[in-house]
């Protein structure tokens, strides 16, 4: 099971709306099963889940503490992608979400305090050693302002190519428990999203890959060393 962890200090960059989304646009894709864990006290996450109709992404409760031996369940369980919110600030806790992760998805409104925070997101996440990826959000249409953020976001890591706009749309399908998958799938909001796990999808891909060549090689010399 891949577990993707939603990561970013600066409040309202749109974690919660991107793990509902990401979780959504996952089980259409056919990469589901998919499971939701909201580890923001604040649990908008789960209420949002509370009120949605659709039996998919399934909500799996739990605490931090808990968190490792909960993924390995839901893994045994059978899903194959666990989401993972967590609360906008930079903690002990937080740190330990990370450490679960296949990959962290930062989160970055394009504005320069955004920009100016991200920063000890990217150390706290580059401490426990796990691959990450920016994705601009809440940006308005032909403004400079994106473009300078995602230059300077290519800085430190990658990039997604599929930007995250500023739209009504996100809000209000969120009011009722959907995604802008479910209330307009061939809007421009729902082809940003479906772009969007196509590349969480193939970045997901790519570190399991390496780790299966890392393990290979680790193995590979162990004969030898038998040998």
């Amino acid at each position: 099971m891949h577990v993707i962890v939603l990561a970013s200090q600066k409040g309202g960059a749109g974690k919660t709306t991107l793990a509902a989304h990401i979780a959504v646009a996952a089980e259409m894709a056919g990469d589901g099963p998919t499971v939701l864990i909201d580890t923001d006290p604040q649990g908008s996450l789960s209420a949002w889940w509370n009120v949605r109709e659709a039996q998919t992404p399934a909500l799996a409760p739990t605490s931090v503490a808990d968190l490792p031996a909960k993924l390995l369940g839901l893994s045994q369980a059978g899903y194959r992608l666990a989401v993972v919110d967590t609360p906008p600030a930079i903690t002990d806790a937080i740190g330990a979400v990370v450490k679960s992760a296949d990959l962290v998805l930062i989160p970055t409104r394009p504005s320069p305090h955004d920009l100016r925070a991200v920063g000890s997101t990217v150390d706290l996440v580059q401490a426990a050693r796990k691959p990450f990826v920016f994705a601009v959000t809440q940006a308005k249409p032909n403004a400079r302002l994106t473009i300078q953020a995602v230059t300077a976001l290519s800085e430190h890591g990658a990039v997604a190519p599929a930007i995250v706009h500023d739209r009504v749309d996100y809000a209000g399908s969120m009011i009722d428990g959907r995604t802008v998958l479910e209330t307009d799938r061939k809007g421009r909001s729902a082809t940003e999203m479906i772009e969007l796990w196509r590349f969480v999808k193939a970045r997901l891909t790519k570190g399991t890959k390496a780790r299966v060549r890392g393990k290979e090689l680790n193995e590979q010399k162990a004969r030898l060393a038998v040998g």
